[in-house]
């Protein structure tokens, strides 16, 4: 009788795990082919446009022809700029954070502004930007405005994803770091951070997408409306492609006209963004091999 009862409940928990799995897999399934879907559409409104000419020249008529390709480089700029700014600063703290701060109030303090920081909406971030570097610090339009604002954006990105991936570091590689003589600055230098590369570059993926896509904070800062020449210095405007899309499709001399063409702007700017993933990713799975290896 009991071997029968016990049997019942193996057979539910069975089917019970068999269900939420079916769940599961079918919301995966439902995420990526929702994914398909939005990068098909894009495909087939917007590779007819795709062309040489379309990636490499400045754009012409009202922005209805030509190409997009100062709106390329404006983007790589500015996604280079805030990363130049937030990912050094974002590691930095994430590593003070994990390993020298006690868990006192002054982390909570610092986790909880974090937290906050990264719920603020992103016009809010261009607001403060165009007040502080275009106005009050006297930098104006440009990239190095426009990079500052996008690095604050993404820095609480950054330092979660650190904080997260040094605590996934097991202690005992630390106390046998610090059982051979290490100091904490070597462990960190030396054994810790090695062993986290492959989790914070997960922050920078995050950082690149977002960076990549948005239009509020470089509108207040950046971005011009028509601008067919390439920047010069970091006191430049810049097209951006966030912004040139949004142009293209709502405000454009001749919406019907460059509608096409915002559909292949949009399919451009997915290119570039999956490149530096893969290329982030290339780099994780680097780092990953090197720490197997040592």
């Amino acid at each position: 009788m009991i071997s029968e009862k016990r049997r019942k409940i193996e057979r539910s928990k069975r089917l019970s795990e068999r269900v939420a799995f079916g769940i599961f897999r079918v919301m995966s399934l439902l995420v990526v082919g929702i994914l398909f879907v939005i990068l098909g559409f894009l495909v087939i409104k917007g590779f007819s446009v795709i062309s040489w000419d379309f990636i490499t020249k400045m754009p012409e008529d009202g922005m209805t022809k030509g190409g997009i390709y100062p709106a390329i480089i404006g983007t790589l700029y500015l996604i280079a700029g805030s990363m130049l700014f937030s990912f050094p600063i974002g590691v930095l703290s994430g590593i003070y954070i994990n390993e020298y701060a006690s868990n006192g109030w002054v982390v909570k303090f610092i986790r909880l502004m974090t937290n906050n920081l990264a719920g603020i909406p992103s016009i809010v971030f261009g607001l403060f930007g165009m007040s502080l570097f275009v106005n009050t610090l006297g930098f104006g339009d440009s990239i190095i405005a426009g990079s500052l604002t996008l690095g604050l954006m993404t820095l609480p990105v950054v330092i979660r994803t650190t904080e997260e991936a040094l605590k996934s570091v097991d202690n005992s590689f630390r106390h046998g770091s610090y059982a051979l003589g290490a100091s904490k600055l070597q462990t960190i230098r030396r054994v810790t951070l090695p062993i986290a590369y492959p989790n914070i570059i997960t922050g920078l993926i995050l950082s690149i997408g977002r960076v990549s896509g948005e239009t509020a904070p470089i509108l207040f800062t950046v971005a011009a409306y028509f601008l067919p020449r390439l920047p010069h210095g970091i006191f430049d405007q810049v097209m951006a492609l966030p912004y040139h899309l949004y142009v293209l499709a709502t405000s454009g001399t001749n919406i019907e006209e460059s509608r096409p063409m915002a559909y292949g702007t949009a399919l451009v700017l997915i290119m570039i963004v999956l490149f530096l993933n893969l290329m982030a990713n290339a780099l994780r799975r680097y780092f990953s091999k090197k720490v197997k290896m040592n």
